[in-house]
């Protein structure tokens, strides 16, 4: 049985995103239609918006534990779509549910700002670090 869209927060690592996901650019472009993809949120990818490992050679550290009172019921199966921001955040339209590797951390949404840059004081969600941190995505 499907556990439908769901956003994995890996510990001191990327975002494991399964279900019906497609990747949109900017510009509304599909640029991935997959049910298993892995995004960067280090911000130090040389292959952006996925992950490539640099987490690891950054040393970059989140424990992937988070608090939302946003929580919301989830709407009618759906694909998630998440439009990737230039030089900003991911934002995910659809339902979903992000969760920490050990489940002490999840919520549902039908719609987020996740944080790509790496310097979100909420991860993984988005605080508008990437407009202060210089973070690129070129």
């Amino acid at each position: 049985m499907s556990e439908g869209n769901q956003i994995k927060v890996r510990v001191d690592g990327p975002l494991l995103c399964t279900g019906q996901i497609e990747i949109y650019d900017t510009d509304d472009i599909l640029m991935l239609e997959t049910d298993d993809v892995v995004l960067c949120r280090c911000g130090h990818s040389s292959n952006k918006p996925f992950c490539d490992g640099s987490h690891k050679a950054v040393d970059f550290k989140n424990d992937s534990c988070f608090t939302d009172a946003k929580t919301e019921p989830l709407g009618e199966a759906a694909p998630l779509k998440i439009i990737v921001r230039k030089n900003a955040m991911l934002i995910a339209s659809g339902p979903v549910t992000i969760i920490s590797p050990d489940r002490s951390s999840q919520t549902t949404r039908n719609k987020v700002a996740l944080c790509r840059c790496g310097d979100s004081g909420k991860k993984p969600f988005c605080d508008v670090s990437h407009k202060h941190c210089g973070f690129k995505d070129e």
